[in-house]
């Protein structure tokens, strides 16, 4: 999935003119707190809640805050990863796509992003979740993905995030096809991988169904 089809046409850019009520109007009404601003069909930066906020002016033209994310936008065919990417190292919630002639297309939110990953097919397809641990140098995804289609499995998705206690090591996780995770499991071990975590779909309730979404949230994924 890419920016193109994560865009909400609902959500209207501001003008320079516009004032920093609308503004907060508009942010409730469509349940966000950043908002793009434009001038006739160029992206010139966000302006969020907390700003105007701080501004305390509610008749203060949008014009006349210092935007933020004005050099930060991203092309219509950036792959969804890219885009939660470009979200988390900038810290915002609402990033701005263009064309290839920097004209602004619309506006992507998080929540937007991270709702169609959860959609995705890889994410709804039944199957259990590893979470590994190790150094950096050692992580080789093709190895990995041998090892568990040694036990005849696949790998449905993965995500590497860093390790938040040591930035030599990284956490990987594995949504694998499969509800029986004791062999693959064994398996990495043998090769000397360490398992920090692991989640089993089979026969979910609604408790456990409530924790594996709240450790996919906590992957930030």
């Amino acid at each position: 999935m890419v920016a193109e089809e994560l865009i909400n046409h609902m959500i209207p850019p501001l003008k320079l003119t516009d004032d920093a009520h609308k503004a907060i109007v508009w942010m409730e009404e469509f349940r966000c707190n950043q908002l793009p601003v434009t001038q006739n069909t160029t992206y010139l930066g966000m302006i969020s809640e907390d700003m105007i906020l701080e501004g305390n002016d509610i008749e203060k033209k949008i014009g006349e805050f210092e935007l933020i994310a004005t050099q930060i936008y991203i092309g219509k065919n950036t792959h969804f990863f890219d885009i939660l990417k470009v979200a988390t190292e900038n810290k915002l919630q609402s990033i701005a796509v263009v064309d290839a002639e920097k004209n602004y297309q619309g506006v992507i939110t998080v929540q937007d992003t991270m709702t169609a990953f959860a959609q995705s097919s890889a994410i709804q397809m039944p199957g259990g979740i590893l979470v590994l641990s190790m150094d950096q140098r050692d992580y080789s995804l093709s190895r990995i993905s041998s090892l568990i289609e040694e036990n005849d499995a696949k790998i449905l998705n993965t995500i590497v995030k860093e390790d938040e206690n040591d930035p030599n090591k990284i956490k990987l996780t594995l949504k694998i096809n499969t509800f029986e995770l004791n062999r693959i499991v064994a398996t990495l071990e043998r090769f000397e991988y360490k398992i920090i975590a692991r989640f089993q779909e089979t026969d979910v309730t609604n408790t456990e169904r409530e924790k594996i979404d709240m450790l996919l949230r906590y992957l930030e994924i």
